[in-house]
């Protein structure tokens, strides 16, 4: 292809290109300041001269890297010196250097990409070509700009080497046909990324051009391509191209079936495909088909619904274990080749076996290398499979929750589904998981989330959500009191783990089984074996979770005396007791601080065998138990305090860091528990060590401290009362600083789909802006305001002295968008600030003004339906404080009226549009659950706005306009388990 630009400028780019990819930093620096610099000054020129050398640079390196690049730069913020001049008193659409180039110049670079598509020889290079293409592409469109050359030319390429095409594009240097199917697959790419290049066309076309990349007899690749164009197609398609595409499911789901028939031979493949790496086999190719299938299971499930029976016909084999483990030696081979010595005398006979084996060599390092690479051969194919069961059962679990109803008239689907899962919670890899190592470490800290078991877990209790008790207890209880005494500690560990995990999706019907499930579990925590224990605690603390009081009210007889045991125990006691009645659990207070003492405490020479873990867990339930148990508990104080400010004077070294936040965070519960007369000898000593902790250097790594600081804090207050006045000035300018801070923000160039999540930052887009948001931040500022709510709520008129700065940041949070806690802290204590002011006179007129005109211009403009029931209540206690609306001027009373007519007519509109949704998708379960829980969050904002209304009139004209509002509805109730539906269709 003749050059576009003055080789002098591709002689300086391919310079600069070369030292982008070098390790030197400081070269790497001034290539990309150079980059920039062209950039800037003539964008057009470099990019041509970029696309350029995507394909004429000799390395598939460099053309990769050029391509990447041009397609990062293309669509990169423009800099300055090529933005529009002039004042812009709007925010204008983010321009980019794609949106400053001539229509000559874009034609020119789509000529450039279209020739590396027809021409580039290495597949790794034409994956990149179709990303930028793609991009080009889609950008253009956006902006009116459709390309008819890349769909004609990607068209012709779906024919590529097959019999009877006259296409004139190919692959340079392969011969005629030579690398067609390369040509094939980049098309369905491109397809794939970008689907609207053929919404526009006619259906049948479109789909003859699918169906034939999809039963490519030359390339699974192709294949495997065209699977992806399918799914972007039927994706984004319109119902009425949805009802003409049925028919390509047939071949979509049959290349599925093809392969899953086929784990074990070699994968279709032309005999010139030389693509530099690795043949990947049948198993691999399978888990990306499914992999890549799964989405069009949640965004259009009904397209399955055929082809169920079907699926269910292969599909359980590819999610179950394996059968089949091979043959034994015995079986594999008989008859052992004979020895000289036997062979002789036998008649040629074979005989027994001999070593060495006869023919082959004795030397036993040649022999170990053989069975190394048969070992690692064989945990390739074990990953391999795993991987695949895996897909396989995303890919049924994700269409089971998109559409339960769909998948429960199938008999089968969820008895396979639950098996697996179990089946695969029982696979613990044994020789990674020694007990010995378990138990050196604290289990709850442990991140399993990724194993293979920990993922079955995970997808049983999806499957518990999605389809109910009723479709999942039989099916899973037909295998669990069996894995409760199987000789293997494994099994009798996933079965524990999986009544915990369908507890919360089955909760409703396992209450009728309750008393069976108690029965198998307790049992459990005498097992030999202290994972198994470990899945008992773990089990009972789930279920007092997902059943909370059913299971402490009726079972605690049962439970309770187990529970008493170790640590592993104390943390699932933490779960029963947040649930438990306090007469239910004095009975056993006693024993259970017995044992969680002697845990904290153990003295004599077994005390040097309690690990850390253990004693940070009994603090911690002793924290709840005291909370469950109130007052009660005093008997208890005068023993368990000195050793929680014990350990907050001497737990110094960095290793105690968890133990001296815990004893932190028990200390304040305790203290609130018994109340401020047994607490007040302890108090100023408690006080003085926080105050200590406060002002100590702080370790960088300790990031918890200042979070358990700030909410041991309230603790103390809330158990001191008006006495914590004093200490106001300790505690209050770093809360408020805190309280105060702005969001940490930054902001990106790239668009929300092609960021990545960075750890510990929140990726969001607002007004056209890609916004990275530091989550601790927004976090800390979240927990300030919620102390702050319970300072002033304790200390009621002693808070006046900071009652203007609190108020100052309070009103401007009501519109902190970033974290819906602020916004609900806000709303609560801007009416406890007004009631501080009035109890203690420092209440002035502006404060008045200033808090109901930010809270009628918040009602006015909020759209979170949840927040407006919060601010409609914080208006309604704002003025029932000030002496009700007759104190309200006609300003703000005319005000508050018109922003609730305001909410009434959108929240109409909102509700009418949402009925003839629900009545266009006749039948869709998952849209009725949304939608009547939207409703159910709007009944709360309905009813909190008739309350204030009621209040200025209790015949107010808007009062009859709510209940109207109401009635709007399409009546779908919300609600957690979805057994309401099981009888529906």
């Amino acid at each position: 292809m003749d050059a576009v630009v003055p080789p002098e400028i591709t002689a300086e780019l391919t310079q600069i290109l070369s030292n982008l990819v070098l390790g030197d930093n400081d070269i790497r620096a001034n290539a990309e300041k150079a980059v920039n610099d062209r950039l800037a000054r003539t964008p057009e020129l470099y990019l041509l001269a970029l696309a350029q050398f995507a394909i004429a640079a000799d390395t598939e390196v460099m053309r990769s890297f050029s391509l990447v690049l041009l397609r990062r730069l293309l669509f990169r913020s423009a800099p300055l010196s090529v933005q529009p001049p002039g004042p812009q008193r709007q925010p204008l659409p983010r321009l980019t250097l794609y949106d400053h180039l001539s229509a000559q110049t874009l034609t020119t670079l789509e000529r450039l990409l279209l020739h590396s598509l027809s021409h580039e020889p290495s597949q790794s290079v034409r994956r990149k070509s179709v990303d930028t293409i793609c991009d080009v592409a889609k950008q253009g469109m956006a902006r009116g700009r459709p390309w008819h050359a890349l769909q004609a030319q990607t068209f012709s390429m779906t024919q590529a080497g097959l019999t009877g095409s006259h296409d004139g594009v190919g692959v340079a240097g392969n011969g005629a046909g030579g690398m067609a199917w390369l040509m094939r697959e980049s098309a369905y790419r491109v397809f794939a990324g970008c689907p609207n290049l053929v919404m526009d066309l006619q259906t049948d076309a479109v789909l003859q051009v699918f169906q034939r990349g999809l039963q490519d007899a030359e390339s699974i690749e192709v294949r495997h391509a065209a699977l992806l164009a399918s799914v972007a197609y039927l994706t984004v398609a319109d119902p009425p191209q949805l009802a003409q595409s049925l028919s390509l499911m047939y071949p979509l789901l049959e290349t599925i079936h093809y392969l899953s028939q086929n784990l074990n031979s070699s994968p279709l493949s032309p005999p010139q495909a030389n693509t530099n790496s690795t043949q990947a086999s049948n198993t691999q190719h399978l888990t990306n088909f499914l992999s890549d299938l799964t989405p069009l299971c949640s965004s259009n499930p009904a397209l399955f619904q055929p082809h169920l029976q079907p699926l269910l016909s292969f599909m359980p084999q590819l999610i179950l274990p394996a059968v089949d483990c091979g043959p034994t030696p015995t079986v594999s081979r008989p008859f052992p080749g004979p020895s000289s010595a036997s062979s002789s005398g036998s008649g040629g006979r074979q005989g027994a076996f001999v070593f060495p084996i006869p023919g082959e060599p004795s030397s036993s390092s040649n022999g170990d290398n053989s069975e190394d690479e048969d070992d690692a051969n064989s945990r390739e194919e074990d990953d391999e499979r795993a991987a695949l069961r895996l897909a396989a059962l995303e890919f049924m679990v994700s269409l089971s929750e998109a559409r339960p109803s769909m998948v429960k008239k199938v008999t089968g689907w969820v008895e396979s589904l639950a098996r697996a899962c179990l089946e695969g919670m029982g696979e613990l890899d044994e020789e990674h998981e020694g007990v010995v190592e378990w138990l050196a470490e604290d289990p709850s800290a442990a991140s399993d989330s990724d194993s293979n078991p920990a993922m079955y877990e995970q997808s049983l209790d999806r499957l518990a959500c999605a389809l109910g008790g009723r479709s999942v207890l039989p099916p899973a209880f037909q295998y669990i009191p069996m894995m409760l005494v199987s000789y293997d500690w494994r099994s009798r560990h996933a079965g524990l783990m999986a009544i915990a995990a369908i507890g919360e999706g089955t909760g409703k019907v396992m209450q009728n089984e309750l008393a069976k499930i108690v029965d198998l579990v307790t049992p459990m925590f005498k097992d030999s074996h202290p994972r198994v224990r470990y899945a008992a605690c773990q089990c009972v603390g789930q279920l007092c979770t997902d059943l909370e009081e059913v299971i402490q009210e009726q079972y605690h007889q049962q439970l309770f005396p187990v529970l008493i045991i170790h640590s592993h125990a104390a943390a699932a006691l933490i779960n029963f007791c947040e649930g438990v009645e306090r007469d239910t659990l004095l009975p056993y207070l006693d024993p259970i601080v017995e044992r969680l003492l002697k845990l904290l405490n153990p003295g004599g020479e077994s005390g040097a065998n309690v690990k850390r873990y253990v004693q940070e867990q009994a603090i911690t339930t002793l924290a709840m138990v005291a909370d469950a148990s109130e007052v009660t508990f005093g008997k208890h104080y005068p023993t368990i305090m000195p050793l929680l400010l014990n350990v907050l004077q001497n737990a110094e070294g960095k290793e105690y860091i968890k133990l001296r936040i815990k004893a932190m965070e028990c200390a304040g519960l305790i203290a609130i528990a018994v109340g401020r007369e047994v607490f007040r000898p302890d108090s100023n000593t408690l006080v003085e060590l926080l105050i200590r902790i406060q002002k100590s250097p702080h370790d960088p790594s300790d990031t918890q401290l200042t979070h358990y600081l700030i909410a041991t804090w309230a603790k103390v207050c809330q158990a001191m009362g008006e006495e914590f006045e004093p200490y106001l000035p300790v505690v209050m300018p770093s809360l408020l600083t805190t309280a105060s801070a702005k969001a940490d923000i930054s902001v990106y160039d790239e668009d929300v789909e092609n960021m990545e999540e960075k750890e510990g930052w929140e990726i969001i887009e607002m007004e056209g802006q890609t916004l990275g948001i530091r989550t601790s931040s927004i976090d800390e500022k979240c927990q300030a305001f919620e102390t702050l709510v319970i300072y002033c709520s304790t200390l009621g008129a002693c808070f006046a002295p900071y009652l203007s700065q609190t108020l100052e940041i309070t009103l401007p949070a009501l519109k902190f968008y970033f974290h819906d806690g602020v916004r609900e802290a806000a709303a609560m204590l801007a009416p406890m600030l007004l009631s501080c002011g009035k109890q203690s006179g420092s209440l002035t007129p502006q404060m008045v003004s200033a808090i109901f005109h930010q809270i009628i211009n918040c009602i006015s403009t909020e759209h979170d339906s949840s927040f407006l029931a919060s601010l409609f209540k914080c208006f309604t206690d704002c003025l029932l404080l000030i002496g009700g609306p007759s104190a309200l001027s006609p300003e703000y009373h005319n005000g508050i009226i018109e922003a609730t007519k305001r909410q009434l007519q959108q929240l109409a509109e909102r509700r009418k549009a949402r009925t003839a949704r629900v009545h266009s998708e006749r039948g869709d379960e998952i849209i009725r659950e949304e939608m009547g829980m939207l409703e159910e969050i709007e009944d709360y904002a309905l009813e909190d706005m008739g309350k204030m209304l009621s209040l200025f009139d209790p015949n107010h004209p808007l009062i009859v306009a709510v209940s109207s509002v109401k009635d709007l509805g399409f009546g779908g109730g919300y609600g957690s388990e979805s057994e309401g539906a099981e009888d529906v269709g």
